[in-house]
Order: C-alpha cells, then sequence, then structure tokens
C-alpha cells in the first residue's frame, strides 16, 4: 500500500535534507519531483495540481526558504495537505437513532461488495450489534449463496426471497425480518454489473427510494486506480452516496484512488479492505495514513488491532522477556501465532515506526517462510526451543528432516532469530523515558 509513492517521496526528501538551504531553485525542483510521483501514483491530474498549488502556498506563508531545517518543513506541509486532501478525519457509520441502521452497499461487479457486507458485519458483530444481511442481488449467479455463506463465516443472519424475486421487495421486506428477528442493523448487499447501465442505476435508484438507507456506501476496488474514481463519480450522480469503501488495498502499491477519491466526488472513505479474511477491515484515517505514505508508520491502528485479537496477559509477558533479551523460540513461537491475528506480518511490520530501517538486511516477512518457521520450530524439542544454543550439528539434521527443510534453513533461523532478539531489546529501550509503560505490542 503506496509502497511506491512512499520510496519516491522518500528520496525527495532525501535530497532536500542534503541541502544546506531551501532556495527557489530546489524548492521548485522538490515540487516537480512531488508531481511526478503523484502522477505516477496514479492520482487524479486535477488533484495533483491543487495539491502542488497548495503545498507551495503553504511553504511560503510558513517562510521555509529561510528556514533553519528547511527538509522538516517540507515533510510537515507535504504531511498536513495529504491529510487535508483525504479528508482530514475518519467518517465513522451513520447508526439509526431508532433501529434499524439499514446500510446499502453499491458499485459494479467484481469489486468485493459480498465480502465487504460480511466484514462490516463482523465489525458489527464484535461492537455488540445484531446484523442482517440481505441477497439483493438476483442476478449474478450464486450471489445469494455466497451471501449466505459469508454472513455463515461472520456469525451473523441472511436474508433473500431467492434469485427470483424483485430486488425492491427483498430490500423492503427485510426491514419487517430485520424486525422479528431482533437484527439491530440491515446491511443490503445490491446487484453489480461489469460497467455503469441504466438499468442498474434505475434499480439502485428503486431501493433507494423504498428504503431511505441510512449509509449508501460505494464499494471499489483499489487497484483499478482513476477506474473506480470515475465510478464513484458517475455513482454519486445518481445516488447520495455518504462512503467509500476501497477494497484490495493491501495489493495496490501505488494508492492513486485513495488520494483522488474524496477530492473528485465529496465522498468521505470510511473504510478500506486489507485482505481476504473477515477482519482484514480498517477505518480509515486520514492522518494515518498520511503517516504511512510519508514513511512513518502507523503505530495507532497496530495498537488498536492487538488490542482486538491479542491475549493481553501474554502480550505483557513477552514484553517483559523482551526487555531482557531472554525470550526463546517457545515465545517466538506463540507470538507468531499472536501477531498472525492481525494479519499480513509484512503489513504489520510497516506500520511501526522504524521497524522496517531497523530491521537486519536481508530479513523480511514473506509469509512463506513465516510458514516453514513455524515447521522447523514445531519439530524441535520442548528444551531445543526453550535452549537454543543447545542445538547441535545431529540435532539440526533431525529438526530439517522433522520439518521438511534444509540445514542451511536451520542455520538461518536461529542466526536471524538472535539478530531479532538483540534488535527487539534494543526498540523496547530506545524510546523516550518518563512516559509509562508503552503498549503491548507483540513482535513476531
Amino acid at each position: 500500500m503506496f509502497e511506491s509513492l512512499n520510496k519516491r517521496l522518500e528520496n525527495v526528501f532525501k535530497n532536500i535534507r542534503g541541502q544546506g538551504k531551501l532556495t527557489e531553485k530546489n524548492m521548485k525542483d522538490s515540487l516537480q519531483e512531488i508531481r511526478m510521483a503523484l502522477l505516477e501514483a496514479d492520482v487524479n491530474y486535477k488533484v495533483v495540481k491543487q495539491f502542488i498549488q497548495d503545498v507551495q502556498e503553504a511553504a511560503v506563508g510558513q517562510k521555509v526558504i529561510e528556514s533553519v531545517n528547511p527538509g522538516q518543513m517540507i515533510v510537515k506541509i507535504v504531511h498536513d495537505e495529504l491529510v487535508n486532501i483525504m479528508g482530514e478525519k475518519n467518517e465513522p457509520l451513520r447508526m439509526a437513532d431508532n433501529p434499524p441502521t439499514i446500510i446499502m452497499m453499491v458499485g459494479l461487479q467484481g469489486q468485493g461488495k459480498t465480502t465487504t457486507a460480511g466484514k462490516i458485519a463482523a465489525m458489527l458483530k464484535r461492537k455488540g450489534h445484531k446484523p442482517l444481511m440481505v441477497g439483493a442481488d438476483v442476478y449474478r449467479p450464486a450471489a445469494i449463496k455466497q451471501l449466505e455463506v459469508v454472513a455463515q463465516q461472520a456469525g451473523v443472519e441472511s436474508f433473500s426471497l431467492g434469485e427470483n424475486a424483485n430486488p425492491v421487495d427483498t430490500c423492503v421486506m427485510a426491514r419487517g425480518e430485520a424486525q422479528m428477528r431482533g437484527c439491530d442493523t440491515i446491511i443490503l448487499d445490491t446487484a453489480g454489473r461489469l460497467h455503469v447501465d441504466p438499468q442498474m442505476m434505475g434499480e439502485v435508484r428503486q431501493i433507494h427510494g423504498a428504503v431511505n438507507p441510512n449509509e449508501i456506501l460505494f464499494v471499489a476496488n483499489a487497484m483499478q486506480g482513476q477506474d473506480a474514481v470515475n465510478s464513484a463519480k458517475e455513482f454519486h450522480a445518481t445516488l447520495p452516496l455518504t462512503g467509500v469503501i476501497l477494497t484490495q488495498m493491501d495489493g495496490d502499491a501505488r494508492g492513486g484512488a485513495a488520494l483522488s477519491l474524496i477530492n473528485v466526488t465529496g465522498c468521505p472513505i470510511k473504510f478500506i479492505g486489507t485482505g481476504e479474511r473477515l477482519d482484514a477491515l480498517e477505518a480509515f484515517h486520514p492522518r494515518r495514513m498520511a503517516d504511512q505514505i510519508l514513511g512513518m508508520g502507523d503505530i495507532v491502528s497496530v495498537v488498536e488491532k492487538a488490542q482486538e485479537v491479542v491475549d493481553r496477559e501474554q502480550a505483557q509477558k513477552f514484553q517483559e522477556k523482551a526487555r531482557k533479551a531472554s525470550w526463546d523460540l517457545e515465545d517466538f513461537l506463540e507470538q507468531i501465532q499472536q501477531v498472525k491475528k492481525m494479519g499480513p506480518l509484512g503489513d504489520l511490520m510497516k506500520k511501526i515506526p522504524g521497524f522496517s530501517k531497523a530491521m537486519p538486511k536481508g530479513m523480511d516477512f514473506d509469509e512463506d517462510e513465516v510458514k516453514y518457521t513455524e515447521a522447523i520450530i514445531r519439530s524441535m524439542t520442548p528444551y531445543e526451543r526453550r535452549h537454543p544454543k543447545i542445538i547441535n550439528g545431529s540435532r539440526r539434521r533431525r529438526i530439517a528432516e522433522g520439518s521438511g527443510t534444509t540445514i542451511q534453513d536451520i542455520n538461518h533461523l536461529l542466526k536471524d532469530f538472535d539478530k531479532m532478539r538483540k534488535m527487539v531489546k534494543q526498540m523496547m529501550k530506545g524510546g523516550p523515558k518518563g512516559r509509562g509503560p508503552r503498549p503491548s505490542i507483540p513482535f513476531g
């Protein structure tokens, strides 16, 4: 997510910091580089033009030219303008004063509406609500069956009138069904098409008029870039959209759609999908996203996710061991299990400020490598996990055979584990003093 943009901007800021003094010329050169970075990230050209203009005006207004530390000032200005174009603050779901709350999902086919509806249902269930997922897509083969399966996976109720029913009737009757079942939220999964057409637009207009939803959420695949932005614009001309959800943000290295949507449509991005699992849905926070774009991490989101899925007592015990570098491979295996609950490890580590830069060269968090790591540790005896230094040549051969790996793999793991233990100890000791205990975040 934003990987290519992050790298380009990082190079721009590195060059600025290398300047003893910011001049009109290198300021102009830097803005040109930022402009090219945004265009290559597939940001709408009108948005880029306005962004560069706003950055330039802010720079002049704050007298950056005479600044003692021009590099940091430019980073701050770019950060603030990124926050500004992405909406400044998170926009939560609008919940009805008198239940049920009705959430209408719209968008083109293949954007992830049904899965996203399940993610919202699972999120609401975790918050104490009782959602009802409604299958109103009677055109796509097996769409209703898919919705029922997703609802079952999310642990929530589902409803439809079948594939031959009128979608508007289905959505209208869902209100009474929700009341009978004691559901306080209705999520309408409407039909999509391969492209915007009058029939689809007419149908969603009818549904909107019949049920008067509290939320109309446009679901778009972030990897489609400006196509997603243009589709959102067309839908917004037909329906009073209240928000946007971008799916597959984890697969979009450019991120142009996220930087363009709010400015072009006027609709806030409410959530982003960061994976296939039903818990891979994050509230969109412009400030945190700007932090990620500029390589500052997103530690707040990490802590929030950890609070949802991690065993706090276990994490605190690990934290104490980490400070002393006394944790062993058994602790390491437990932490891998905890951290895997929080989503892809690579994405998680990128959100921890300074972690990726502090990692030893050559180390990464490839998901397949994690599977091999688990297999190797599980092939060890409990005593070997607690005392890895006793693992000699014969033990390594046995572990390699048991895990389907090689002795070289065992050597790499033990070497990387030792580096990791020292690095985590250093990170645990390296923060400011006198601010109390840090959040209990498991490190894998």
